[in-house]
């Protein structure tokens, strides 16, 4: 494989990893390890894909250089509750960065999208990892029966290192273009530690609170205006949390307060963006 190593955590935990230069898609060869009853715990690595898929089916291929990463689970606990872990990958992914990056500089958000604390490095509802306020990291699950009838769950990572693709409606970067001269193989290292330390907070769902208080300690953009696009409408007003059940909570313009479970968000200037 290419030279992708575990981290010494995940290595003592037993977590397996299979590494690639290029592959169509990693979360393509995870759900087919779940489908053939593999027991879980273990990474798909790649420098590239070229059929990588994102939110909603969108189409998602990375230059060669940067980082996809798909981790198959088994989780032990109720399906809804498997959906969660996306707020763990976030938690993961967003403590694996900010260690990577100790010395960045703090910068205003492009997009008005600021971490808390002044952070660099902030998450975005529902899946991504920004910096300066661009995407540099996005995250999708996806669940897949196993043979024993049980359920696995298939968490995609990616990591703009090298590159960020081009031409897209919303602010993108990279760790080369933030500065950084750090290989994917490291940023996974990293990350499958992290993923190690955040899964254990979140222990079968029984320590979600926590996680999701985590979530909202890395959060970009509460108390910032919001425009969230959902199922043929935006919705405006106030990023104001997420709750316990990790929906976002926007204070709308006539005072209400409404919970999206699913939508793009749009912060500071995007925020205007038409239905």
């Amino acid at each position: 494989m290419p030279g992708f190593w575990l981290g010494p955590r995940a290595a003592t935990r037993g977590y397996r990893l299979h590494g690639y230069d290029s592959i169509g898609s990693t979360s393509t060869e995870a759900v087919r390890a779940a489908a053939a009853g593999d027991a879980g715990d273990v990474w798909f690595c790649a420098l590239q894909q070229t059929e990588g898929r994102g939110r909603r089916g969108r189409a998602w291929q990375t230059a060669h250089g940067n980082l996809a990463a798909s981790l198959l689970v088994v989780p032990d606990c109720d399906p809804s509750v498997s959906a969660t872990l996306g707020f763990v990958a976030g938690v993961a992914m967003n403590r694996a960065l900010t260690l990577l990056l100790p010395d960045a500089v703090v910068k205003q958000g492009i997009d008005g999208a600021d971490g808390q604390n002044g952070s660099r490095i902030a998450l975005k509802w529902p899946n991504d990892v920004l910096a300066d306020g661009a995407k540099l990291s996005g995250i999708l699950l996806e669940a897949q029966k196993r043979p024993d009838g049980g359920l696995a769950v298939v968490i995609g990572m990616g990591v703009n290192v090298v590159a960020a693709p081009e031409g897209l409606p919303y602010p993108v970067t990279s760790l080369r273009a933030l500065g950084y001269d750090i290989s994917a193989e490291t940023v996974f290292a990293a990350l499958s530690d992290a993923w190690v330390d955040t899964v254990e907070v979140w222990n079968a769902g029984r320590g979600i609170a926590d996680i999701l208080s985590l979530w909202r300690e890395a959060a970009a953009g509460i108390g910032a205006e919001v425009a969230v696009q959902r199922e043929g409408e935006v919705v405006r007003g106030v990023f104001e949390t997420i709750d316990e059940a990790g929906r976002l909570i926007v204070r709308a313009n006539d005072n209400r307060r409404i919970a999206i479970t699913a939508g793009d968000v749009h912060f500071g200037a995007t925020a205007s963006v038409r239905n």
